[in-house]
């Protein structure tokens, strides 16, 4: 059956990532289904996503613009709720990128904003 069942991303702390990740996504309608000392797990529709700390990671830091995943990209709702999300992702560790370019950044028929948070990990909110 084809489908997405997860993906599990690998941070560099846990608490870091619980704190901002467990924002937006509780915001965003997942619910944190297993929480460990080295991660958790969030679930939306049948997939879910799972942030972890490793002994194998080879780097501290995350960089998003080396090979691999840049960015994921979430279903934010209607307009209004995507402007009310970016409007209070700062407060929970998130900034604004191409924020000059709000809300069309991806072109004129795509309504979406993205944030990154502190450990260098992008998001998208896209509009229905």
């Amino acid at each position: 059956m084809p489908g997405l069942h997860h993906v599990e991303i690998w941070i560099g702390d846990a608490d870091a990532a619980r704190r901002d990740w467990g924002w937006l996504l509780g915001r965003l309608g997942f619910a944190e289904t297993a929480r460990w000392s080295e991660g958790s797990s969030w679930q939306a529709d049948g997939a879910y996503l799972t942030f972890t700390t490793s002994p194998n990671l080879s780097a501290a830091a995350h960089d998003r613009r080396r090979p691999g995943v840049n960015h994921l990209a979430f279903r934010g709702g209607s307009r209004e709720d995507v402007d009310a999300l970016l409007a209070d992702a700062p407060a929970h560790g998130w900034s604004p990128l191409y924020h000059d370019r709000y809300p069309h950044a991806g072109g004129p028929d795509h309504y979406a904003g993205w944030i990154e948070n502190a450990a260098g990990f992008k998001a998208e909110i896209v509009a229905d």
